[in-house]
């Protein structure tokens, strides 16, 4: 009994933070905007353990009218609930690509629009030193509306920076 109350307490207190996350297993989001939660999960095609092969991570809904769509390359990811970025009433959806090698992925940003997802912005350039610093790659810019803040990795002057910008998005 009180193994489930702590259970439920947690799976509440997830439900308010930012960005909401889950690994491979999936996530919670109303992404069409009708009010009802869809669960968004990833399932991978054609990859070994060396990467080899197609490495394609889709990603399905438990709402069928909601398209499944693929990213490549990716050894499957993380998932992220980005709320309401674009302020269409439809929560937006975030993937973090695993791979085999390297620091650097990109963060992808999609919203669901009448002819399907479409990215937001521009695949945000990451490194791990970013992540390990908690600097997220994206959230809503409090002081403009209709405008997000991008956090990337680049490399300048020899040396990984984290640079953060705002940005309009449509």
């Amino acid at each position: 009994m009180m193994k489930s109350f702590f259970a439920s307490a947690l799976m509440c207190f997830s439900l308010f933070l930012n960005a909401q996350k889950e690994a491979d297993e999936g996530l919670l989001g109303d992404f069409d905007g009708n009010g009802t939660k869809e669960f968004a999960y990833i399932k991978i095609n054609d990859c070994g353990e060396e990467c080899d092969g197609k490495c394609e991570s889709v990603i399905y809904f438990s709402d069928k009218k909601l398209k499944s769509f693929t990213i490549s390359p990716a050894k499957s990811g993380t998932l992220y609930n980005l709320k309401d970025l674009n302020n269409d009433g439809k929560d937006d959806i975030g993937f973090y690509p695993n791979w085999c090698t390297s620091c650097w992925h990109p963060f992808y940003v999609y919203s669901f629009r009448k002819t399907g997802w479409e990215a937001l912005v521009k695949p945000i350039s990451t490194h791990c030193s970013q992540w390990e610093s908690d600097q997220f790659p994206i959230k809503k810019d409090p002081k403009k509306k209709g405008f997000v803040i991008v956090t990337t990795s680049e490399f300048v002057d020899d040396d990984i920076k984290v640079v953060s910008r705002s940005i309009r998005i449509q």
